[in-house]
């Protein structure tokens, strides 16, 4: 199966993209790629594959321009970066991301991403120290501390603050592979959310360009 960051850059309209949804659809064994739910905005557009556990964003390729849901067939726009989604998650109309009442609270609901376990390559550890394996197997039971074992500490985290009724998950970014990934659950909640993150499960995983710092 092809790491999805491969993908990053193409167009909606790309060949490539296709074949990587349709692998996806016979996995789930659906005869054809499901229809996904369109969302544009003023500067990205959304495909969203519920079925697949999928969500590929996409932005202007020639900097920032007026999208209309029209442009999900052409060649103006490239995937800036994919979600993949591990447990049922239902959309709010503000584009947050929360877990269903029931399962009939919500029409769109991600189903997890079927490709299980999912390998991604790492850029190589800049602390001689602290050498990392050269990919890391990305399963649907992995914690935070699984994670963290294996790409150690990110560059950027965030989330975790607040009553737990109320805050955002903790979330972690590993900027120089392309990867950040938001944890659920009440572990992952609440001021004491970084102190019980080690036995959240990952939520969603978000594949961007690796960046330098």
């Amino acid at each position: 199966m092809t790491d999805p960051r491969a993908l990053l850059g193409l167009p909606p309209t790309s060949e490539k993209l296709e074949q990587y949804l349709k692998q996806l659809a016979n996995i789930t064994a659906f005869d054809q790629v499901p229809t996904p739910e369109i969302k544009s905005y003023p500067d990205a557009l959304y495909t969203n594959y519920f079925p697949l556990g999928l969500s590929l964003m996409f932005i202007p390729k020639d900097g920032p321009k007026p999208i209309t849901e029209a442009d999900a067939r052409s060649d103006k726009l490239a995937l800036d970066s994919v979600d993949i989604y591990n447990i049922n998650i239902a959309p709010e109309p503000n584009g947050a991301k929360t877990m269903p009442k029931s399962s009939t609270s919500s029409a769109m609901v991600y189903s997890p991403h079927p490709v299980n376990p999912l390998s991604l390559p790492l850029q190589p550890s800049q602390d001689t120290s602290k050498p990392r394996p050269p990919e890391i197997s990305i399963t649907t039971t992995l914690t935070g501390k699984d994670i963290l074992s294996v790409l150690g500490e990110p560059d950027r985290k965030g989330g975790g603050a607040g009553p737990a009724s109320g805050s955002i998950g903790i979330w972690c970014e590993w900027t120089r592979d392309g990867i950040m990934i938001e944890f659920g659950g009440v572990e992952a909640r609440g001021p004491q959310a970084w102190e019980r993150g080690k036995d959240a499960k990952w939520e969603v995983l978000t594949l961007f360009r690796p960046k330098d710092l």
